[in-house]
């Protein structure tokens, strides 16, 4: 079977970079690239330290920032609070350096390992070094709301030294 042509694309070029998804056999065992993206054209994409192994963060690409993370070798996301194309670390310098890209089996999800460039390795724009820096306390259903119990004893970064008056992306 022929597929589409692969190749590294400019940013932006995203159109000719996925193979077009054509039998189930292609996308769990081929050889090529066939994201399958939800209904608002994202894929999640987990996140990890290549060296610690550790969950930096879980965002989202589209389509563009899957072709310029390929393109580049740096992490793009889509911000669905925003509605934007993103570099990470094109604000605080905390860029991700991507070592690695695995796709899962069916092609709608994806596992990066990177590295991450800047003094305190961090990835949360909280100021912790993962954005998963707090545990659900797991001690029964009796508490009311559930607690969170912080599994990272202190920030990595003041995010008001880095971000200084950039708007927070969290949204209530």
């Amino acid at each position: 079977m022929q597929h589409d042509r692969v190749k590294h694309p400019a940013p932006g070029e995203a159109a000719d970079l996925f193979a077009s998804r054509r039998s189930v056999a292609d996308v769990e065992e081929g050889q090529v690239l066939a994201p399958r993206f939800d209904a608002g054209g994202l894929l999640p994409v987990i996140t990890s330290d290549a060296g610690t192994g550790d969950v930096l963060m879980l965002g989202y690409m589209n389509a563009d920032a899957l072709a310029r993370t390929l393109a580049t070798g740096e992490m793009h996301y889509w911000s669905r609070s925003r509605n934007v194309l993103w570099r990470k670390g094109e604000t605080s310098g905390l860029v991700q350096r991507v070592q690695e890209i695995l796709v899962d089996d069916d092609q709608d999800a994806l596992f990066a390992r990177v590295r991450v460039e800047g003094e305190s390795g961090a990835s949360c724009h909280v100021g912790y070094r993962s954005c998963f820096y707090r545990s659900i306390a797991l001690d029964g259903a009796a508490a009311r709301p559930a607690r969170l119990i912080f599994a990272e004893q202190g920030k990595s970064f003041d995010p008001r030294l880095v971000y200084g008056d950039a708007p927070n992306p969290t949204v209530l």
